[in-house]
């Protein structure tokens, strides 16, 4: 007959918020779980602003068609590239490249 009290099974702790971090003191651990809150909110409206970014996006991509015109217009995208790679040096670009990339929809 087994007894469930004594398993081999390892008892499960909880992780303390140093070890969720990587930090060493405890301040240092609230420190980080406070700024990744924060980062997490920003995130959030990040995601949001791209979001809002596309469907403006579209909004133009549609009348820019009906018009007769083209789906994408390449020089624009240049514009915004510049802007991104003056504002946050090389990555902008590969940053600006990919927020285009998900504003062209399905081309």
């Amino acid at each position: 007959m087994s007894n469930a009290l004594t398993t081999n099974a390892p008892i499960a702790t909880a992780a303390t918020a140093t070890d969720v971090t990587g930090a060493r003191t405890e301040d240092a651990a609230a420190l980080i779980t406070g700024a990744r809150e924060r980062i997490d909110a920003l995130d959030d409206r990040i995601i949001g602003l791209v979001q809002e970014r596309m469907a403006v996006s579209a909004v133009i991509q549609e009348a820019r068609m009906t018009s007769g015109g083209r789906r994408v217009n390449l020089s624009r995208e240049m514009e915004i590239l510049g802007h991104y790679r003056d504002a946050l040096g090389k990555p902008g670009t590969a940053l600006a490249m990919t927020l285009l990339e998900l504003c062209r929809g399905r081309v």
